[in-house]
């Protein structure tokens, strides 16, 4: 057996520093001929060829193929991108990154990763030395002494308008240290989060992380941009090795790092320390793995998650899996690194662990002296895993049948995986296009999130994007900018229409050709928009139309996107796998998708009279004080789920025209279509207008006793910011005479 004990103390400074090349030549001849030896000096199990083949496959139909992978990668970093944008459209100083499993494409469905989000704030100049002083920030010098844990820093308060030492404490983020140095403090940061965001719902904390977001780790760090000497003893360490390659290190020395608040949980002042890290040069770590590197991470973590946590429960991360597959890439020839040889990489990683276990340390790949088993995995703990990880090997990896995450215990086991294991399950491209769906549902709402701010300039907004689109040298950044340039430009639009319509002016075949770049956003919402807009201007045979085509269009499987309101099981992928029902194998050439319909205030003259009252919600000021941030952001406009709104448009546009019976029929619908979701539980986000809508047309009707009913079943779904509130004091008047 290849002896895979290792060193893992950092060697001396004075050592490291003596790279020669003579030696880098030494050293890359022996490495090359022992690990050509490898697998002839290590008794590899006949079996595991084949182990390694069926657990590739089985990890492609279980939502971890190369498509996926990219899939899940373009996402989030063009996610990155017009989150990016929208901070600078803003004016918000700062800069956002989605880092962790869903932007590395490292996970599958039964993982369930969470959304790791990091923002630093550009008003924080972090000084590492005293001429990095700037006016008018706010200055943070880097300290760090032999009392210091590695990789941890306390951050001085220095005065913003004189280099030198804040004196006082000004600053409820701060805190004086026995010496008398003002410290800017990581748990205050963290406190002073959670009060800043308390109008958005509960916070969840989690290490460095002070998340209101279901599902989201969010990060509030400070940026590094000087170079720090952690990070350049990495690169001379990793100096003359096939990997990382040389490009990666050359990059890694400008990349910047972050001060995160989380101190270490041995110090006297962990409640004070950040942590230094260096989460850009992990994510090109990662980025540069293959295929086989990935899966390899991935069954690591999947054994992490049902393995070792009946042993240890939580207490081993992914970031210790990430960090076994960084010292094995590093130490293993690259042509190891193959299909056929998954099992026995894999089974390498373990050795590594046992090692680390053994040692009672696991070192930070990057960062110096750190031992990663702090705070998380006591030594008691550390003991039981030992003897589990002996076991594990000892049986050749057998438990990996074990796993129930994915089903990939029954995908491992099934003599013909591909044909046998398909019962109520996802798999293969049918899975992978679900994941799509899913993701492009995301990415919409993100995207359509980035203009909710942004009515009263659009036109300074759409030359901010225009401008970001110029200067940008990055592919993804340019097609975000586009993106947004398209939606803006759609709301330009509408609000300028609006206006003409204001001043009683026609709107002329100019206008409304304008209208049609922006139309096919989505299935339904922007040709719903353009339809309203032309009944307001008296043009009812071209709203009709229009209204016919999207009801053409509206087929059963297009899924509502609210960029407001969230509804559980939303982001089910089995609801994303229902989307593809008739066309499981192939690609789906439009995407089955249509956001609410949102008026403005300033789309007013477009909008029809009734959705005017969901622009009015509240009856008193105490409602509007009760609102989340999230309800501030929308609850000023009319938001209405597309499909109600478009038999109600379909109503009063027949109505308009005299086509009574085509006007019956379409109150019937919209009558049925509600009161099916109300029965079967197919919610609506915004169930509350669409009875409102059902209410306003039996009071046409002049059934007031039939629009009360539906008023007040409103109510009773959304008893305060709802605007039955005034429809029912309205009817109650018509009622009384």
């Amino acid at each position: 057996m290849w002896n895979l004990s290792v060193d893992m103390e950092a060697a001396p400074r004075e050592s490291r520093m003596q790279n020669k090349e003579s030696d880098i030549g030494v050293r890359r001849a022996s490495n090359k001929k022992r690990y050509q030896n490898l697998q002839s000096i290590m008794q590899i199990p006949e079996h595991f060829t084949e182990l390694s083949i069926r657990m590739f496959d089985t990890l492609d139909d279980s939502g971890a193929g190369k498509e996926t992978l990219l899939e899940r990668r373009r996402t989030y970093l063009r996610r990155e991108q017009i989150e990016k944008i929208t901070y600078q459209i803003k004016g918000l100083n700062r800069e956002c990154f989605h880092f962790g499993s869903q932007s590395e494409g490292t996970t599958t469905p039964g993982l369930q990763s969470d959304i790791d989000f990091l923002y630093s704030n550009h008003t924080f100049n972090i000084m590492t030395i005293w001429e990095d002083w700037k006016a008018g920030l706010d200055n943070l010098l880097m300290l760090h002494d032999n009392t210091t844990p590695p990789q941890q820093y306390l951050l001085q308060d220095i005065q913003d308008y004189t280099p030198e030492p804040a004196t006082s404490l000004t600053d409820d983020r701060c805190v004086r240290k026995d010496s008398g140095q003002i410290l800017f403090s990581a748990e205050r940061w963290k406190q002073h989060i959670e009060y800043e965001t308390r109008h958005m719902g509960e916070a969840t904390k989690n290490g460095p992380s002070v998340s209101v977001v279901p599902n989201w780790d969010i990060v509030q760090a400070c940026h590094i941009r000087k170079p720090l000497p952690e990070i350049q003893h990495w690169i001379d360490r990793c100096r003359g090795k096939h990997w990382p390659p040389v490009q990666l290190l050359e990059a890694a020395r400008i990349a910047p790092c972050f001060l995160v608040p989380a101190g270490h949980p041995d110090s006297d002042y962990k409640r004070e320390e950040w942590r230094l890290s260096p989460n850009l040069i992990e994510r090109m770590l990662m980025f540069s793995f293959n295929m086989t590197q990935i899966k390899c991470y991935i069954v690591l973590k999947l054994i992490k998650k049902s393995l070792f946590a009946n042993i240890v429960g939580d207490a081993i991360t992914s970031f210790h899996c990430k960090t076994l597959m960084f010292f094995t890439i590093e130490r293993t020839h690259p042509s190891l690194w193959c299909d056929h040889n998954l099992m026995f990489v894999l089974l390498l990683c373990l050795h590594v662990l046992r090692q680390c276990l053994r040692l009672g340390r696991l070192p930070h790949y990057i960062i110096e002296g750190v031992n990663l088993f702090d705070g998380k995995l006591s030594k008691l703990l550390q003991t039981r895993l030992l003897v589990y990880i002996d076991s594990l090997i000892r049986n050749n990896l057998q438990d990996v049948f074990c796993i129930g995450i994915d089903n990939i215990s029954c995908r491992l086991q099934a003599c013909s995986m591909r044909h046998t294991v398909q019962a109520g399950e996802l798999r293969g491209v049918f899975l992978h296009n679900s994941i799509r769906l899913l993701l492009k549902f995301e990415y919409l709402q993100t995207l359509k999130q980035s203009h909710t701010t942004f009515e009263h300039k659009l036109k300074y907004v759409i030359c901010n994007c225009f401008e970001c689109f110029e200067k940008s040298r990055n592919a993804m950044s340019k097609t975000a900018a586009l993106e947004l340039i398209k939606h803006f430009y759609a709301l330009h639009i509408s609000v300028q229409s609006s206006y003409y319509l204001r001043l009683q002016n026609v709107l002329d075949c100019v206008n409304i050709r304008r209208v049609q770049y922006s139309l096919n956003s989505d299935v339904a919402s922007s040709r719903l928009k353009f339809a309203s807009m032309l009944y307001c201007s008296g043009h009812l045979q071209a709203a009709v139309r229009v209204l016919e085509d999207v009801e053409r269009r509206y087929h059963s499987e297009v899924k509502a996107v609210c960029i407001v309101r969230r509804l559980e099981g939303d982001r089910d992928l089995k609801v994303f796998a229902n989307m593809l029902a008739g066309n499981k194998e192939e690609e789906i050439s439009e995407l089955p998708f249509a956001f609410c319909v949102r008026f403005v205030r300033q789309e007013s003259y477009c909008t029809p009279a009734m959705l005017l009252f969901e622009m009015n919600r509240n009856i008193t000021q105490e409602e509007v004080a009760n609102r989340l941030l999230v309800e501030t952001l929308w609850m000023d406009s009319a938001e209405v789920d597309a499909r109600p709104f478009l038999y109600y448009m379909q109503y009063i546009t027949y109505g308009g025209l005299g086509e009574r019976d085509k006007q019956l029929h379409a109150m019937g619908v919209l009558e049925a279509y509600i009161d099916t979701c109300i029965r079967n539980q197919l919610n609506l986000y915004h169930l509350e207008t669409a009875l409102n809508l059902l209410g306003h047309c039996y009071e046409m009707e002049g059934d007031y006793a039939g629009a009360l009913d539906y008023y007040e079943l409103s109510l009773s779904d959304e008893r305060t910011n709802n605007a039955a509130n005034w429809h029912i004091l309205r009817i109650m008047r018509l009622i009384s005479g």
